[in-house]
């Protein structure tokens, strides 16, 4: 059951993921953009430099910012790696030394065993 949980999961992730390939493209390169523009900024040292990577800069944020959806992608992307990590887990008991039944079915096991 769980393995169909996890098969269920990993593919509506791909699905969201599949479906959010353009903003994530259109995310990256404005951030490089944006990258760039801060770059100059930073290097310019007239007024009219600075106001108008100033204005380049605001103009490439919002352009970042038109590109939310592709946060649903790298959240799907780190769901399938998630559903990667955990695909060959199995599920461990959980064990309580001062718990009585576990320690009664191991002294079980081991007069059965002698």
């Amino acid at each position: 059951m769980k393995k169909f949980g996890l098969l269920l999961a990993g593919f509506i992730a791909v699905r969201v993921l599949m479906s959010s390939i353009g903003p994530l493209a259109g995310l990256g390169i404005s951030l490089l953009v944006l990258y760039f523009v801060i770059k100059q900024f930073l290097k310019t040292h007239s007024t009219a430099g600075k106001i108008g990577w100033g204005i380049a800069s605001v103009i490439v944020l919002l352009a970042t910012a038109a590109n939310v959806p592709a946060i649903l992608g790298i959240a799907a992307a780190y769901v399938l790696y998630l559903i990667y990590k955990n695909w060959g887990k199995k599920a461990e008991a959980v064990t309580d030394k001062n718990d009585p039944f576990v320690n009664f079915e191991k002294q079980w096991a081991e007069l059965k065993n002698n």
